[in-house]
């Protein structure tokens, strides 16, 4: 099983932390953000990465390599122009295969066991949900019953973690260029192919330099 993460975004809300640094390199208590996630991958069993960027895309390749030293291969989708998430993964499917995949948010901070994830997927995706930080009090979605549902305006709703499970299969008939992936997974959800979980543990989206603040107090453990 492959994994893929996200690395393409800009990072506007963490300058000037990310004007001279793509965010993924970004140091939380002194390691950059990615690295996590490719160690974690690395410890739960994974062996091929594929990594997309376009905003200062070539240090990260410069920093990563071929991903030995994590134990890992990591393969390259550079992006000229951001293609967001959904147009991002659709370029990279052909370093992905046909199987379902990982994906991973660059910009998160967890202890998600991604060893979990290395299972039969029974529909289209399986989504990792987790509280409503605050900055995001209404939340994405909502898990019935192990299925994933569009979020309404009731309590009950999720924030989708940015851990995933995806099949190739989701994006039939999407195009080359610039999409989004939530309209993908709504459309799925409403033929009822999405599965979900309740991640209780710790996660932060590190989108900001208090977030990023909040990220090193989770790994360091200080106050």
């Amino acid at each position: 099983m492959k994994a893929m993460i996200l690395a393409a975004g800009k990072g506007e809300r963490m300058r000037p932390l990310t004007l001279h640094t793509p965010k993924p390199l970004v140091p939380v208590a002194g390691r950059p953000l990615i690295e996590y996630h490719l160690r974690a991958l690395a410890g739960a069993g994974f062996a091929e990465v594929v990594i997309n960027h376009a905003w200062l895309g070539q240090q990260i390749e410069d920093h990563l390599g071929d991903g030995s030293r994590f134990g890992l291969r990591i393969r390259y989708s550079p992006e000229g122009e951001p293609l967001e998430t959904g147009g991002g993964i659709f370029q990279a499917l052909p370093l992905l295969g046909d199987e379902p995949f990982v994906l991973i948010n660059g910009d998160i901070c967890t202890d998600y066991d991604f060893a979990a994830l290395r299972r039969p997927l029974p529909g289209l995706a399986h989504l990792v949900l987790v509280d409503n930080p605050g900055h995001h009090g209404r939340g994405d979605f909502r898990l019935l019953d192990g299925q994933v549902q569009d979020g309404d305006e009731h309590a009950g709703n999720l924030t989708f973690s940015g851990i995933s499970v995806l099949d190739p299969a989701l994006f039939e008939g999407c195009r080359p260029g610039a999409f989004k992936l939530a309209p993908l997974l709504r459309r799925a959800m409403g033929q009822g192919r999405v599965s979900g979980e309740h991640h209780r543990g710790r996660w932060v989206d590190v989108g900001t330099p208090e977030r990023l603040a909040e990220a090193e107090r989770l790994i360091t453990g200080r106050p």
